[in-house]
């Protein structure tokens, strides 16, 4: 918000402060001043003059030779290159030595032959930003208005010796969002009175209701009213009126249209000019939009509506988006003679949705959006007629086509002052809190030890008692607020077992050598359930932001290969992520979804690269496996731990198993399908998944550490003829159930498909660990325990090579 000074003083005394005091009191009352900007900084010898007369320059098309009157018949030669200077007219000279924005000096100069001293000058010149400048004067010079004086300051004609404070809103203070909001909050600093505009117009023996037809059809527009003013004479607004919108960042247009921004900035509430002759039916009628729907908006923009925007029609097609923006076929024209000027209360969340939906935002949806003060409506539209027939010479018609069902009524909020106090742990003075209230404007009595507030409805952000207590702690001065320590017991902290045993998982993937990452929760519906441990229903969000983000995921895979793609194609070939999320399954009976915890990995490119040893290894499964086996054993589970083949959408039918805990399916690891890694521009990549839930829920209560044998194990190696199709597994589970309570450990070491091998067969070694940890084995205890073990291999149609 940009708030002129020289405005904001027509409401309320503050001369007695320099602007950076005003700031330093504001700030410290909440709401932030972000810059103090003084417009005619550094700017000096600028002054009025008037063109005498204009000839083409004889050596350039595009230049000008102009005399140029600069008080007191000074008559200056000034080489001019604007395309709309013109003689008679008043404009804004720069004279030899001075300075303006930028550092840019100005100094006698010659161009093509032809002396100048000085310049004529354009708004942007003179600091101005181009998308405030009215469009006439968009590029070229700005011409002043006639009565201007020679040689008088120009700066002090065009407004620009102000000061424009920029203030640092936040959502909640909707009531700054205008000068008279600021003037209130400025007042309540300074225990000053707000000095409000005066409203006195007269109006003609015709009847507005005679002009024009309400009709509000849709229910979420409970206020609507229109003012008709007839004989508008359209012209340029006063230079007074352009400058102040042009300090508060809004473009001049004309002057209706420039009133209602005017009064938009001033009270906060947004109104809307219609002409009244492009109506055609002489009929307003408020509804909601015809599904598809088509307007083209002030921005000469088509737009296509849905059925839940709200409109402003004539009955017959819309003239305005209600809240937004207005429409092109409604617009006030130099040809306009009678306008209707709409005020309307307009429900927030109804204007944002369309703003969103239609990607269009406006000043006056920005207010709508955040809620404007309904009792300011009306009063709006009769500040909007009094300036029509000032400014523009209007004939205001009696009365207000007005349809009102809006309830007014101020919020009331009770609370004590020992409320207040104890929430800031200090002692006011119950006067001390009444004045504070007093000058903030707030309706209030002390009784039966409460305090009774009727909240005006200009400040919407109040609606309880925490409230209370923070207008009374920022008007007191948060400084004078003493340093205190909470009280309370003491408790010592400290994590959940869940959250210390994720917390080792965390360490033992980064010491692992991956990295963090965390992605987004929402999704698309194409990716919400590809790779999930188990798909259940998905939940959509009502609004989403776009439809890559419409759903919440089942998985976190999908991001997590959208990440290290990423990072590859900006030459981060190698990449080994892991991110620890939640993912949401299934929906509760209050229609939310379970959450579940997960943790994932990705591995690609190289895992080993030692360019001084010369070694270098590629990620693969087993990479990605020893990884998860590492977790397991820290976490007591590697026994209860098994794999089985399996398939799985987007990952390699040959490298992708499920991961089984005590035979109940917690994860998936496997590579990532030839077209998958196509589709990112990714080399063999591995991924896993796990229930993080449950495995942490299964883990052993505490590490239990082993002392090192004192004695020694003996091993035995075997050499198994199988199908190909046979799981290594299978056998594994084979040997460990058959094996004694002297079998510690069975590994797999040696795998053979070569041409000595029957056709449909493999061989596969296996090495067999016997140990006991309380004396030393003899062969025979060996041999017996082993024989049990070939037994049992027999009967399952394993050959012994």
């Amino acid at each position: 918000m940009l708030v002129s000074l020289n405005w904001l003083k027509q409401y309320v005394d503050i001369d007695s402060l320099t602007p950076e005091e005003l700031a330093e009191k504001i700030t410290r009352s909440g709401i932030e001043v972000d810059a103090v900007i003084d417009r005619s900084q550094g700017m000096t010898n600028v002054v009025v003059g008037y063109v005498v007369s204009k000839e083409k320059h004889p050596d350039a098309d595009k230049l000008n030779i102009c005399q140029v009157e600069v008080g007191e018949g000074d008559v200056r030669q000034i080489i001019c290159g604007a395309p709309n200077v013109a003689q008679g007219q008043k404009v804004i000279v720069a004279l030899p030595g001075a300075r303006l924005p930028g550092g840019v000096k100005i100094k006698k100069a010659k161009m093509r032959g032809q002396e100048s001293n000085g310049m004529i000058c354009s708004l942007q010149e003179l600091g101005i930003e181009g998308r405030v400048v009215p469009k006439v004067y968009a590029d070229g010079i700005y011409v002043l208005p006639e009565d201007a004086v020679p040689g008088s300051d120009a700066l002090e004609l065009i407004g620009l010796r102000d000061i424009v404070l920029e203030l640092g809103l936040t959502p909640n203070r909707s009531d700054a969002l205008s000068i008279l909001g600021v003037a209130y909050e400025v007042a309540a600093i300074l225990s000053q009175e707000v000095k409000l505009p005066k409203i006195n117009y007269e109006t003609s023996s015709e009847k507005a209701q005679d002009y024009l037809k309400l009709r509000v059809e849709a229910k979420e527009n409970p206020l609507y009213g229109a003012k008709v003013v007839k004989n508008v004479k359209i012209a340029e607004s006063p230079l007074w009126l352009q400058h102040y919108l042009m300090a508060a960042g809004v473009r001049p247009h004309n002057n209706v249209v420039d009133i209602t921004n005017y009064i938009l900035m001033e009270y906060g509430q947004p109104l809307h000019a219609f002409d009244y002759d492009s109506l055609k039916t002489k009929e307003i009628v408020v509804r909601l939009a015809n599904e598809g729907e088509k307007i083209v908006t002030l921005d000469d923009q088509e737009r296509t509506l849905n059925s839940h925007n709200l409109v402003i029609t004539n009955g017959i097609e819309p003239v305005a988006i209600a809240g937004v923006m207005g429409g092109a076929n409604s617009e006030v024209t130099d040809s306009t003679t009678t306008v209707v000027i709409e005020a309307a209360y307009f429900d927030g969340l109804s204007v944002r949705r369309t703003s969103k939906e239609l990607g269009l935002r406006s000043d006056s949806s920005a207010r709508f959006e955040k809620g404007v003060d309904p009792n300011r409506v009306l009063l709006a539209a009769e500040r909007a007629a009094q300036m029509l027939e000032e400014l523009a010479s209007g004939e205001v018609l009696d009365g207000t086509v007005l349809i009102d069902e809006l309830d007014k009524t101020p919020a009331r909020v009770v609370v004590s002052p020992d409320f207040i106090n104890t929430r800031l742990g200090m002692k006011i003075s119950l006067e001390e809190m009444l004045s504070i209230l007093n000058r903030l404007k707030f309706d209030v009595e002390a009784a039966n030890g409460l305090l009774i507030i009727d909240v005006p409805t200009r400040r919407q952000d109040i609606k309880i008692e925490e409230d209370i207590v923070e207008e009374i702690a920022r008007l007191y001065g948060y400084d004078e607020i003493p340093m205190t320590l909470p009280s309370g017991g003491e408790q010592v902290g400290g994590l959940t077992p869940y959250q210390a045993k994720r917390r080792v998982v965390r360490n033992l993937l980064e010491g692992s050598g991956l990295y963090q990452a965390i992605t987004y929760s929402l999704t698309s519906d194409e990716l919400a359930q590809k790779y999930a441990l188990k798909a259940e229903d998905t939940t959509r969000l009502l609004m989403p932001m776009s439809e890559d983000r419409s759903t919440l995921r089942q998985s976190l895979i999908p991001h997590l290969v959208e990440a290290a793609s990423y990072n590859v194609a900006r030459k981060e070939e190698s990449v080994a992520l892991y991110e620890i999320g939640s993912v949401f399954l299934g929906q509760t009976e209050e229609k939310l979804p379970y959450e579940e915890e997960h943790i994932a990995l990705i591995v690609t490119g190289k895992w080993v690269d030692n360019a001084w040893l010369g070694e270098k290894v590629n990620a693969d499964f087993f990479v990605a496996k020893g990884i998860v086996e590492a977790l397991f054993e820290k976490l007591g589970l590697s026994e209860r731990i098994s794999y089985e083949k399996a398939v799985v959408e987007g990952l390699h039918p040959g490298q992708t198993a499920n991961i089984l805990l005590d035979g109940e399916k917690v994860g998936i690891i496997g590579g990532l399908h030839p077209v998958e890694r196509k589709k990112y521009d990714l080399k063999e990549a591995f991924v896993a998944e796990l229930n993080l839930q449950a495995i942490i829920t299964a883990s052993v209560e505490e590490l239990v550490y082993k002392p090192v044998p004192r004695f020694p194990a003996m091993t035995r190696d075997i050499a198994l003829e199988l199908d190909r199709s046979k799981p290594a597994g299978e056998i594994v589970e084979i040997i460990r159930k058959a094996g004694t309570k002297l079998l510690k450990e069975v590994k797999v070491f040696d795998v053979y498909e070569g041409d000595k091998m029957t056709a449909g067969k493999k061989s596969v070694a296996f090495s067999l660990t016997y140990f006991d940890p309380e004396r030393t084995l003899t062969d025979e205890e060996v041999v017996n325990a082993h024989e049990k073990v070939l037994k049992a291999l027999a009967e399952a149609g394993a050959e012994v090579r």
